[in-house]
């Protein structure tokens, strides 16, 4: 798969040159990509352009547009089991969650097929004599560049929002995990998407995802990844006074009241920390207890990590393979620290014996009474571990939750239903789930954060808005 996808065709890169891609369960090459750079991403800007500004995407109805939208999703859904494994090889994920972000995509063009032809516009109350309307219009090119974690996911939710508002779309998918839209792109292609609807271009961010963020030809751009990468490519957007959706990620709290059923919430905190080996933006990596049940919770919770299994993606294990050797070492590094911070490993999960010794594995770790201000309760580890920490009552418990730059996703675990209530109005975060804990949630909720875990909105219905202009028409008829 060494080829870009522009204008519905492979499409080999200006430079020729290719990026190894590493299967995280063993550490070894298995396929190259091409490795993209400005040119490249001009080609596909130039393509999706010529499909947005009169060329057959533009001229078709939503309800065109929309029919398109759910054939790719049918598209998918019925090479699901190539999708998945393409996908289970490429991130390290094991099958069931592999499995389930390929049944996620094609829900996320189901539901924006189904919404192509209902972004309506309004008619305002004016002045006697004038007829006044709004109608949502796309921006014409937009540019998506796409993490590693969830290559599929988060495409349906990006792409399939903009394509549904009527963008023709620039793809820069991460360099770790591109092969499930490539050949997302090729089944676009053959269930009819006109030419340049929907271009991809392979390679590394520096290069081909700097050139999609300075390119000339792209109205809008949508990234996700870290708080430090989404400035570069904001303050590159704002040069050309093109908006930005951005997901930078979190340091998300799960809050646990004395009052919270334990039997339903300590699994729920585990696979919050454990689903895609903590590799996940809204991973509930915090663990705020009020003190009279800590230690009984870190006790529940750490009997859970400890039964956890690591190993390759295809053992299909609790946990798979992190997504390439330095976010190994990122892990590590954090997991170093705590005998020098005062802290404690609660419990950790074990690597299964047959591992392979060059794969990416992570043990699963608890680690208790982590300072507020320690990195480990700061900063986005991206790896499975929970950092666990009491609290004495609300006011402490909110204090603490707010205390890090992040704002994207908390949890709240209580019986009074008031408090659960005061606890996600005065929680700072862009999601909250009370009793229940969603990583990021359905399809249909829309999916963001505030503070360093960035602005704008994706999945729902609300991404609609947020792919769009609104234009407002102003008749005099007397």
């Amino acid at each position: 798969m060494t080829t870009h996808f522009i204008n519905n065709q492979r499409v080999a890169g200006s430079s020729g040159d290719t990026i190894a891609v590493l299967d995280p369960s063993d550490g070894q090459t298995f396929a190259h990509i091409a490795r993209g750079n400005a040119e490249d991403i001009r080609r596909a800007a130039v393509a999706a352009r010529a499909a947005a500004d009169g060329g057959a995407w533009s001229r078709l109805a939503p309800l065109e547009r929309g029919r398109l939208l759910h054939k790719l999703s049918e598209a998918i859904l019925a090479h699901h089991d190539e999708l998945w494994q393409l996908e289970m090889r490429d991130c390290g994920k094991p099958v069931k969650q592999a499995k389930a972000d390929a049944t996620a995509v094609a829900r996320y063009f189901e539901y924006y097929a189904g919404a192509c032809d209902k972004l309506h516009g309004e008619t305002i109350p004016y002045t006697p004599g004038y007829a006044v309307m709004t109608f949502y219009e796309p921006h014409g090119v937009t540019g998506h560049i796409i993490p590693w974690n969830y290559p599929m996911q988060i495409f349906g939710r990006s792409v399939g929002g903009a394509l549904a508002a009527g963008n023709a779309c620039v793809v820069k998918p991460a360099e770790d995990a591109c092969l499930s839209l490539l050949r997302i792109a090729e089944l676009a292609a053959e269930v009819g998407f006109p030419e340049g609807a929907l271009n991809i271009v392979t390679g590394y961010g520096h290069e081909a995802g700097q050139a999609l963020a300075d390119a000339a030809g792209l109205d809008h751009i949508s990234f996700t990844g870290s708080a430090r990468v989404g400035t570069i490519i904001a303050q590159s957007a704002a040069k050309r006074h093109v908006p930005v959706t951005l997901e930078l990620g979190g340091k998300s709290p799960q809050i646990v009241f004395a009052d919270a059923n334990l039997d339903e919430a300590v699994p729920v905190i585990v696979n919050a920390i454990i689903q895609n080996a903590g590799q996940t933006c809204s991973a509930g990596s915090r663990l705020l207890v009020e003190a009279s049940v800590y230690e009984r919770v870190l006790a529940a919770v750490g009997e859970r990590i400890r039964a956890l299994k690591v190993g390759p993606a295809a053992m299909d294990l609790d946990v798979g393979p992190l997504i390439r050797a330095n976010q190994l070492d990122r892990v590590n590094g954090f997991l170093a620290s705590v005998s020098e911070s005062g802290a404690r490993v609660v419990a950790q999960g074990s690597i299964v014996v047959n591992a392979p010794a060059a794969g990416f594995f992570a043990k699963p770790t608890l680690i208790a009474d982590v300072s507020v201000d320690a990195p480990l309760a700061c900063d986005e580890v991206f790896g499975p571990v929970l950092a666990a920490m009491p609290f004495k009552d609300e006011a402490d418990a909110v204090r603490i939750a707010n205390a890090t730059e992040y704002g994207l996703v908390a949890g709240v675990w209580t019986e009074n239903g008031g408090r659960g209530l005061r606890m996600a109005r005065a929680v700072k975060s862009g999601q909250v789930f009370i009793n229940n804990y969603g990583a990021g949630g359905g399809v249909e909720l829309p999916f963001g954060g505030v503070k360093s875990s960035g602005y704008g909105r994706e999945k729902g219905f609300e991404a609609l808005y947020g792919f769009s202009v609104m234009k407002t028409v102003v008749v005099k008829h007397g």
